[in-house]
C-alpha cells in the first residue's frame, strides 16, 4: 500500500475524521524523514508478497488445466519463502509501531498490513493445496472436460492481480471491483460442484479425481473470498469508513442436495 506524504502529529483529534481532515490540510512531510522511509518499505514489502501470491496462484492453476507437474513444484516451493516474508512483515510492523506510534491514515495503513499479510498468507496455503491435488490429478485419465475450472482459475487469477494493483495503488475502485465481482466466481464454484457430482453418481470410477476437483475448486473459491476480504480492507484503509453494502456472497453448496435420477434406483 503506497504512503502518501503525511503530518502524523497526535495533537490532532482522536476521531478518525478529524485527523485525517488535518493530515489532509497540512499536507507536510513526516517530520522524520526515516519514518516515511519505514512506511514506504512497509508498502514494498506487502507489494512483494502480493507478487510471490500472485505468481504462486498462476503455477497452482497451470498445474490442474495443463497437468503440468513442474509449475505445481514450482508452486509448492515457494511456499516457505512466502510464509518467511509474512513473518518479517509482521516484525517489521510491531517495531514501527513500537518506535513511531502512528496515528490517523498511518496507523490505519499499519494495522491494514497485518490483515492483508494474513489473507496473502491464506491464500497461498489455497494456492499450494491446488497444486498438490494437481499431481494427484496427473494419474487419472479424466473423461470430462475442466472448462469450468479453467474459467474459474482464470477469474480468481484476474482478481488477484486487480487487488494487488489496488493494495500497491491505494485504488479505492479496484477494491470495490474486486468485492462486487466476488459473486461470479461463487456462481462458476456451484455449477462445478453440481457438474462433479453428477459425474460421481454416474460413474463411481471417477469418484476419487472428482473428490480432488471439488477440493480445488473450494480452494479457488476460498481464495476469492480472501481476495474480496484484501479488497475490504483497502477500502476502509483509503477512505477511513467500511464498504456501505452487505458483502454479496452466492455460494449455496451448503444447501445442495444430490439425489439419484430414477434411472439408476430402477
Amino acid at each position: 500500500m503506497s504512503s502518501a506524504r503525511r503530518n502524523t502529529s497526535p495533537v490532532a483529534s482522536a476521531d478518525p475524521a478529524g485527523i485525517d481532515a488535518m493530515t489532509n490540510q497540512l499536507g507536510s512531510p513526516h517530520i522524520v524523514s526515516s519514518y516515511e522511509q519505514d512506511l514506504q518499505q512497509l508498502s514494498d514489502m506487502i507489494t512483494r508478497m502480493g507478487g510471490m501470491v500472485e505468481n504462486q496462484l498462476a503455477l497452482a492453476v497451470t498445474s490442474i488445466i495443463n497437468k503440468d507437474m513442474e509449475a505445481a513444484n514450482r508452486a509448492i516451493d515457494i511456499d516457505p519463502a512466502i510464509d518467511a516474508l509474512e513473518t518479517e512483515i509482521q516484525q517489521f510492523i510491531v517495531r514501527l509501531l513500537a518506535l513511531r506510534q502512528p496515528v490517523a491514515i498511518d496507523l490505519r495503513m499499519v494495522l491494514s498490513a497485518l490483515k492483508i499479510t494474513s489473507d496473502l498468507e491464506r491464500i497461498g496455503d489455497y494456492s499450494k493445496n491446488v497444486a498438490k491435488r494437481g499431481i494427484v490429478l496427473n494419474q487419472f485419465s479424466l473423461p470430462f472436460s475442466l472448462t469450468g475450472l479453467a474459467h474459474m482459475g482464470q477469474l480468481v487469477q484476474q482478481n488477484m492481480k486487480t487487488i494487488i494493483d489496488a493494495v500497491g495503488e491505494n485504488d479505492t475502485s479496484r477494491a470495490e471491483e474486486v468485492w462486487r465481482s466476488d459473486t461470479a466466481i461463487d456462481d462458476m464454484y456451484n455449477a462445478i460442484f453440481r457438474e462433479l457430482i453428477t459425474y460421481m453418481m454416474e460413474d463411481p470410477r471417477d469418484i476419487t479425481p472428482c473428490t480432488h476437483l471439488l477440493f480445488i475448486a473450494k480452494n479457488l473459491e476460498r481464495i476469492g473470498d480472501h481476495a474480496t476480504n484484501i479488497a475490504e480492507t483497502v477500502f476502509y484503509t483509503v477512505s477511513g469508513h467500511p464498504l456501505p453494502d452487505e458483502r454479496p456472497k452466492s455460494d449455496n453448496t451448503s444447501y445442495m442436495v444430490a439425489r439419484p435420477s430414477p434411472d439408476a434406483t430402477s
